[in-house]
């Protein structure tokens, strides 16, 4: 479903990504891990186009993102809160959201029937702006935005972050739902390695913007990125 050529991301003398051959297949629940700084943010804006590369590309369903805009109308994803329109409430940025895959705003409704535990009463009650929210809540907010459309397509960087760890049950079960009942493809950055064994079938392990581990979701392949993260923690700790 998706496919990455030859991708080169530098900021400065800095390569930030460098990845020759990646391809993301339908229904794959990918999970993207790796220390600070490993690239992975920089990869998933390469991936929704909010970067150039200097050099390379990125094709969704066979065809280039970089010259058509097809891919935005199955494509639901999450960044960071630059993707939030803070003067709005959330029902109004759900609306906004739900208008650009051209959602009534009834069904829009109806589907945010499906968020009420992640919401928890506290994102449309108090009818506050989103600005006005807390870290969390906005977090809520710009999944529940990727989610909404029920795209086939579903880029996230650090869901898990920000949120209770109450909220972080019920998202993972979302994504669980999502996925059986859409079999949409997936592609999760976290810190959190235990949420990316539990949910993902294939792990990529990120180091300095290259490609160090693609390994199918096992025990001995949880080790081994265990392993990796355990020794790089050690090598840290010496040059301190």
């Amino acid at each position: 479903m998706i496919t990455a050529n030859n991708l080169i991301k530098k900021f400065g003398s800095l390569v930030a990504v460098e990845i020759d051959y990646l391809n993301i297949s339908k229904g794959e629940i990918l999970g993207l891990v790796g220390n600070n700084g490993a690239g992975k943010t920089t990869l998933l804006r390469l991936l929704l186009d909010l970067l150039k590369p200097e050099c390379g590309e990125v094709l969704s369903k066979t065809q280039k993102i970089i010259q058509s805009d097809h891919w935005k109308g199955y494509t639901g994803s999450y960044i960071d809160t630059n993707y939030l329109i803070d003067f709005l409430t959330p029902k109004e940025y759900f609306e906004f959201v739900g208008s650009l895959y051209n959602m009534k705003i009834a069904e829009t409704d109806q589907r945010l029937n499906d968020f009420e535990s992640f919401m928890n009463g506290e994102i449309l009650s108090k009818k506050k702006l989103i600005r006005n929210l807390s870290s969390g809540n906005k977090h809520k907010v710009g999944i529940i935005g990727a989610l909404i459309s029920k795209p086939e397509l579903i880029v996230l960087d650090e869901p898990f972050n920000f949120i209770d760890p109450g909220s972080q049950i019920v998202l993972k079960q979302l994504l669980r739902n999502l996925h059986y009942e859409g079999n949409c493809t997936m592609i999760i950055s976290s810190h959190n390695l235990n949420y990316i064994s539990d949910m993902c079938n294939r792990i990529i392990l990120l180091d300095k913007g290259r490609m160090l581990m693609d390994l199918c979701n096992t025990e001995d392949a949880i080790k081994k990125i265990e392993d990796y993260f355990y020794t790089s923690a050690l090598q840290r700790g010496r040059k301190i």
